[in-house]
């Protein structure tokens, strides 16, 4: 199984060296960038807002760029991959992948390189995600385009893209404030106009959009912190790193039942950087 997981993660050795695990990477809510691993300076912690007037399904006009490399990159390494890992297989992901244009979230990098099947950094040690576990962790989730949904690691804002191509509900949360002000402008750019980010810690959750139909973290946590678990509606799933920074960590699908019970399951190893913040 580590065998697989190190041919998954396809890292370059000129990466820095968190990079390990080609996984979704943060600090507490810092990139989701991985490691298989932005608004003004004093951006208010914005409350949620009505997105009922704002375009959805988004068209970014980047989109119209490199569409070539971007169905090269679902098809081989998403729907096709040529080694063992899990292929990702709903249509609604893989369309959303190949909607939302990963080069504008990587600045800095060739377009080659942004399609690539590896993590790039982005800055502020984060990285932005290897697209597959981009792609595996949003199948995951299961998402209707009702379902309301809240990312801890805004990072570069692609997680956070290909999640509004899915539903016009996101929310996404950045510690790293530059990380935050950046995406948000990004978003923004790309006509993203349906997506709530906000500068501040991830443990708490995002209490004024509760409940979520599904939460995603992109940076490993030693438990789950307790208020993404309180915010969760019954029926939804948390998709989570779980483990210690110097150890390989599990992908964690953890699912809240009708009663309020908890159900968990291990997808594939992985290696993502810490959660960084205050536990709650």
């Amino acid at each position: 199984m580590l065998q697989r997981m190190l041919r998954i993660r396809g890292l370059a050795t000129a990466f820095s060296a968190f990079l390990l695990a080609a996984f979704g990477a943060c600090t507490s809510d810092s990139d989701r960038s991985s490691t298989p691993a932005s608004a003004p300076a004093s951006m208010p912690a914005s409350a949620p807002a009505a997105t009922s007037q704002a375009a959805w399904p988004p068209k970014p006009p980047a989109a119209a760029e490199y569409a070539d490399l971007r169905a090269a990159m679902v098809r081989t390494q998403l729907a096709e991959p040529d080694d063992d890992r899990l292929p990702v297989t709903d249509p609604r992901v893989l369309e959303a992948m190949r909607s939302a244009p990963r080069h504008v979230f990587a600045p800095g990098h060739l377009p080659s390189a942004a399609y690539g099947d590896w993590p790039l950094p982005i800055g502020h040690d984060q990285t932005i995600s290897q697209p597959y576990i981009v792609a595996l962790m949003t199948q995951l989730l299961k998402l209707t385009p009702e379902s309301r949904v809240l990312e801890i690691g805004t990072g570069s804002g692609y997680q956070a893209a290909v999640l509004a191509h899915l539903t016009p509900h996101v929310y996404t949360i950045e510690i790293v404030e530059p990380l935050a002000e950046r995406a948000r402008r990004t978003l923004r750019e790309q006509g993203y106009d349906t997506v709530e980010c906000r500068h501040g810690d991830g443990h708490a959750g995002w209490s004024e959009a509760a409940p979520f139909d599904g939460i995603i973290v992109t940076c490993a946590a030693d438990q789950l912190p307790k208020p993404l678990w309180d915010q969760l509606r019954p029926g939804g799933r948390i998709v989570i790193p779980i483990g210690r920074p110097d150890s390989i960590q599990r992908l964690e699908v953890i699912t809240k039942t009708a009663d309020g019970q908890r159900q968990q399951e291990t997808v594939i190893p992985v290696r993502f950087v810490p959660m960084t913040g205050k536990q709650k």
